[in-house]
């Protein structure tokens, strides 16, 4: 980037610059120079990338796409994604390699520009414990004859479904599936966006609930992207037409949400029926971008104005960094009527006091959700706050889907956030119409009230399935 006007400013810097690379160590120099936000190595979400150095700038509502690039190309920078669902809001790539925060500000100190800020990366946070593959094979619960319940081999190792008190749980400490399932198993024409690492699109337990695009939709084009054959989702990552899983947590938090149900294999999601969009945007390691997020997200705004009937984005990751840009973006989702459902996050710690995003960011769309245990208490490492996390759902040793067409245990936030994202899909099955908001509300407003979450969540309970359906029901009833 040609920023002469610097030199004055930075001289000091640059001769630093200099010793530094003569002595070898200009790269940890600049990563000291970049780290504007302390952030603890437990938290596993780090600051300012340092590769590519691009940054996010939000114009002014005056600013033209053509001036947008004038404005980059005078700096020897380029506009590479200009974010439709967000007046303003571009990618811009310094094809220079400067210091991202050298960047940031220079585009903030522009009278055209509302503000700037690095492209940050985000880590899942999950709790790390000992993988626990499940064989597909398992007893079969014993229900009433009269119960609508799943033939799939491995549901009663879904405590989460129905809570018999086995392996010290407590007895229908559970969203209460069964009950709902009387009145929905769901509907495959509600779709649920999962923006993660990607979905098995091939999975035996989910091939046949992930959605496809229909025929008389064309493929998905963007102006600076190009054309993507978007067939089953969305890759941000690479850029490509195919959103497969490489890291496995995208397809256990699918799992939940609607893995097939009665089809007699494996498990069962909260949805037997469903369509779930992959919308990738973390990588093999886990690890993602701001950026990728964004544009995953712009992506499903996009196909909501194409009339795909997207419901829901489940988000099971975060991290302690702030983004305007990751906020505004949510915000126009829930203007395109879709409701955000967030991890809290898996720190233990308290979000009224230690914020964590996108679940604090307060939206009218957003649910942020913590994890109970099997006993219907908060988990050991369940971030919380009663004024910034709204409600809880079954988070330890959860039971999905995973890599190969094998099914894990995990535990945190992270599956605790697409049992509500389910149980949202079910009301819209049953109440097709529902808006963003009264869904929302139907979510919370039907929460089994837990003394053990008193003080601890918003609501001060854990997500019912049955309440929720049953409510539904009873207005959609009223409104016939």
């Amino acid at each position: 980037m040609d920023r002469s006007n610097f030199w004055v400013h930075f001289g000091i810097a640059a001769i630093l610059v200099t010793f530094a690379a003569v002595l070898g160590g200009l790269e940890r120099w600049r990563s000291s120079l970049s780290a504007d936000v302390a952030i603890p190595e437990e938290h596993r979400s780090v600051g300012p990338l340092k590769r590519p150095p691009e940054v996010l700038v939000r114009f002014k509502p005056d600013v033209s796409l053509d001036r947008m690039r004038s404005i980059a190309a005078a700096s020897n920078d380029q506009v590479v994604d200009e974010i439709e669902s967000v007046g303003g809001l571009a990618v811009i790539d310094d094809l220079d390699d400067a210091d991202p925060q050298f960047v940031v500000h220079q585009y903030a100190s522009m009278n055209d520009v509302e503000y700037a800020e690095p492209n940050y990366r985000i880590q899942l946070d999950d709790p790390i414990e000992k993988n626990n593959d499940i064989s597909p094979r398992s007893a079969a619960s014993v229900f009433r004859s009269d119960e609508k319940v799943p033939n799939d081999p491995l549901f009663a190792k879904q405590w989460a479904l129905n809570n018999q008190g086995a392996a010290g749980g407590t007895a229908r400490a559970d969203i209460d599936a069964v009950a709902a399932w009387q009145t929905t198993t769901g509907s495959s024409e509600v779709v649920v966006a999962v923006l993660d690492s990607g979905v098995e699109l091939d999975h035996e337990d989910l091939k046949n609930n992930i959605w496809t695009r229909p025929d008389d939709l064309a493929a998905y084009s963007d102006a600076e992207l190009g054309e993507l054959d978007d067939l089953r989702g969305f890759n941000g990552v690479d850029l490509n037409d195919d959103p497969s899983d490489d890291n496995g947590h995208g397809t256990h938090c699918a799992g939940i949400i609607g893995a097939e149900g009665n089809n007699g294999l494996g498990i069962t999601g909260v949805n037997w029926n469903v369509k779930i969009m992959p919308l990738k945007f973390l990588g093999r390691n886990g690890g993602g971008t701001t950026e990728d997020a964004i544009a995953a997200i712009n992506y499903a705004i996009e196909r909501k104005k194409d009339g795909v009937n997207i419901r829901v984005i489940s988000a099971s990751w975060g991290s302690q960094i702030y983004s305007k840009a990751l906020e505004d973006t949510i915000r126009a989702a829930g203007d395109a009527g879709i409701l955000f459902i967030a991890a809290a996050g898996n720190n233990g710690t308290d979000n009224d006091t230690g914020p964590h995003y996108p679940s604090n960011y307060k939206l009218p769309n957003v649910v942020s959700v913590a994890a109970v245990d099997n006993t219907d208490k908060l988990a050991s490492f369940s971030n919380f706050g009663v004024k910034s996390v709204d409600v809880a759902a079954p988070g330890k040793a959860v039971l999905s889907t995973w890599l190969g067409s094998s099914y894990r245990e995990l535990s945190g936030t992270s599956m605790a956030t697409p049992y509500v994202s389910g149980v949202a899909a079910l009301i819209a099955a049953q109440e097709p119409k529902v808006s963003m908001a009264d869904l929302r509300s139907r979510l919370l407003d039907s929460a089994d009230k837990l003394d053990s979450l008193k003080g601890k969540v918003g609501t001060g309970g854990r997500i019912c399935a049955a309440n929720a359906v049953r409510a539904a029901h009873s207005k959609a009833v009223a409104g016939n």
